[in-house]
């Protein structure tokens, strides 16, 4: 099978491309003229888009997949910059358009649990989209442009709502990383909010399997929660991190405070993904 790979450089997408190239997958890795080209291999193509100026002949250009994983979005990890709908929905939004058009048959892209907006609890996907920061707003405006696409080009459509996915890779911002640099650093005590916010948390590779998977299928599934419907609380995940690796640090609970663009406390549910995954 014939798959296209946005974003393959990226956190998800180096696991993503790992995941294909254990399925003996012929992948074509899009990336953005800056992007570093990942490891050469035997079953994979590279191909650079300009995706705010792509060729006419771009579905062919990428090989004419039969399915597009569509990973790539600029601005993060800054969940609130302006940036997310003035310049990346657009550009996203043409991209992925003119691939429909020219007869893209299968199409999953990531979206985002922060779609939901500030609401507390187990998320589902009848759930109606209340997002309270720009990069929600913007996934959420895709997903809904794409629908209205739907109707005139024929197309099956998986929209992967990731909730809080790590592992290796992850941005030298993000949770672990910072972890990890303090323990070798030799940091007696290690800062962080109070820790008490129960999130949904789920190892990357596990998240790339999910993502290959539904891809695979060649279903349209519509929306799909990709997580663990496990509510941990961000204390609980350190300590966790701390006790298996036999670090020697200490938590300063409380330096930071709770993010404002999240509730306390809210989780996935995975009924569909589960159903998605299981016998067609």
């Amino acid at each position: 099978m014939k798959i296209a790979v946005t974003g393959c450089t990226g956190f998800v997408g180096r696991h993503v491309l790992a995941e294909l190239e254990r399925r003996d997958c012929d992948v074509t890795c899009v990336l953005r003229d800056a992007s570093v080209a990942p490891a050469p291999s035997a079953r994979r193509d590279v191909v650079r888009i300009d995706l705010s100026r792509p060729p006419r002949d771009t579905f062919s250009a990428i090989g004419s997949p039969q399915v597009l994983i569509h990973l790539a979005w600029g601005g993060l990890p800054n969940y609130s910059s302006l940036h997310h709908f003035e310049t990346e929905l657009p550009l996203q939004y043409r991209f992925i358009k003119q691939l429909l058009a020219s007869g893209l048959p299968n199409l999953v892209v990531a979206g985002t649990c922060f779609e939901y907006g500030n609401v507390c609890g187990a998320l589902s996907e009848e759930l109606e989209t209340r997002p309270s920061n720009p990069y929600g707003l913007a996934k959420d405006t895709l997903r809904r442009q794409l629908g209205f696409v739907k109707q005139e080009h024929c197309f099956a459509l998986t929209w992967a709502r990731l909730f809080y996915v790590h592992g290796e890779g992850q941005a030298p911002t993000s949770l672990l990383p910072q972890l990890q640099s303090a323990v070798a650093r030799g940091d007696k005590r290690f800062a962080m909010s109070g820790g008490e916010q129960l999130r949904d948390f789920l190892p990357v590779t596990e998240a790339a399997r999910y993502l290959v998977d539904l891809a695979l299928n060649q279903r349209d599934h519509g929306i799909v929660n990709v997580c663990s419907s496990r509510p941990v609380s961000v204390r609980r995940l350190v300590e966790g991190w701390i006790e298996r690796n036999g670090w020697s640090i200490d938590l300063e609970l409380g330096r930071y405070p709770y993010p404002d663009y999240e509730p306390m406390a809210f989780w996935g549910d995975r009924r569909k993904l589960d159903a998605c995954l299981g016998p067609a």
